[in-house]
């Protein structure tokens, strides 16, 4: 048994220790691979010949680290080092630190190891890290002739003009294949444009949190921290559809609903509002379909809520209502409907079924009372 025992542990270490040195697989998969390599090729190709044609027979006219910065720009659109201020900032300081320390070291390795220090330190301080730009700095030192020639030329010529196409070519591909970028995490805005944080941000993981969980690693880290929060926010809503999966809408909703066609009078609309006492009616057509909800709220304020108004006798219900609804399926997880109930502001959620047609509504009694009795 000691033998076993002994055996199990040291090849637990082993695969400690290969899992150290050999790389975890990437998560990207599929298409977004594909896009990446397709966009690495295209990205390249139309640098180096819009680069021919500006420069002509111009030596060098395209540089080697372009290609580290094409792979950053199409495979890793979304990292800082990806940045359009960190490709063409962070190679064009490169390259003048370079010149710069060639001038006084001349060509040799300690110049090169000086230049690369000094451009890192550089990027670092203005916010523009990116790792070709150390290639970049290497060049500049140990280019030879061609470059030599091009003093500090080389600087914005080709070093500027590479890296200012290069991220030309990732804006287009990027957001045509819909990639976000330059990438801006999309701050959730509150439905009731006050300061205060959203309900989801109130308890758990905080902003001061994903800060001091950065600080503690102690080192450059390639991400940021709204990247950061959106995948802790992404991983509580995945463990919140594990947890309340089963229970789906249909399970909690209010079966017999009161509805409004769209072309009753504001009157009727209003009598339905108050003798049920609700806040909100689901609209419909002759079809029964679901074209509409008409709230409270919509009695009483115009389109953007920035006019107030009455019940007009003669208007009908479709002129006031609100057209864009968020509905719900009747076998959707009520783990789904979480965050537009809490951080989206909505009291009241039509379930329709696959016509279209209102089987249910969904408010967020309903859904707090589903969660405090299925804990």
């Amino acid at each position: 048994m000691m033998n076993d025992s002994r055996g199990a542990l040291s090849e637990s270490t082993v695969m400690s220790k290969v899992q150290m040195w050999v790389s975890l697989p990437l998560s990207a998969r599929g298409r977004a691979v594909i896009l990446g390599v397709v966009g690495v090729g295209v990205g390249l190709l139309c640098t180096e010949w819009m680069s021919r044609l500006w420069l002509g027979e111009a030596v060098p006219w395209f540089i080697a680290p372009m290609g580290a910065s094409a792979v950053l720009l199409f495979m890793l659109p979304v990292s800082p080092l990806a940045q359009p201020w960190a490709v063409v900032g962070g190679n064009v300081v490169s390259a003048l630190i370079g010149v710069g320390v060639h001038h006084v070291m001349g060509a040799s390795g300690w110049s090169a190891a000086v230049a690369g220090a000094g451009a890192v330190g550089a990027m670092y301080a203005l916010r523009c890290l990116h790792p070709p730009g150390g290639a970049v700095a290497l060049m500049a030192v140990l280019g030879g002739a061609s470059v030599d020639r091009l003093d500090y030329g080389f600087v914005l010529w080709p070093v500027g003009l590479n890296s200012l196409i290069m991220v030309l070519m990732a804006l287009a591909f990027n957001n045509i294949t819909g990639r976000r970028y330059p990438h801006r995490a999309a701050p959730a805005p509150s439905p009731h444009l006050t300061q205060d944080r959203l309900p989801s941000q109130r308890l758990g993981v905080t902003s001061e949190d994903l800060d001091a969980a950065l600080a503690s690693f102690g080192e450059v880290l390639d991400i940021d921290r709204e990247d950061l929060a959106e995948i802790v926010t992404q991983a509580h809503v995945l463990a919140q559809r594990r947890q309340w999966g089963e229970v789906q809408c249909q399970d909690i909703m209010s079966h017999d609903v009161v509805v409004v066609r769209d072309t009753d009078r504001v009157e009727e609309a209003w009598l339905l509002l108050a003798r049920h006492k609700v806040k909100a009616l689901p609209v419909t057509d002759a079809g029964q379909r679901l074209v509409g909800i008409v709230s409270l709220h919509d009695f009483f304020m115009g389109k953007a809520g920035k006019t107030l108004r009455g019940i007009v006798a003669g208007q009908r219900v479709h002129q006031i209502m609100s057209k864009q609804v968020v509905t719900a399926r009747p076998d959707q997880s009520i783990a789904d409907l979480v965050s537009a109930f809490s951080d989206g502001g909505l009291h009241h959620m039509p379930v329709i079924d696959a016509g279209e047609r209102v089987v249910g509504m969904v408010t967020q009694s309903d859904l707090v009372a589903a969660l405090f009795q299925s804990r």
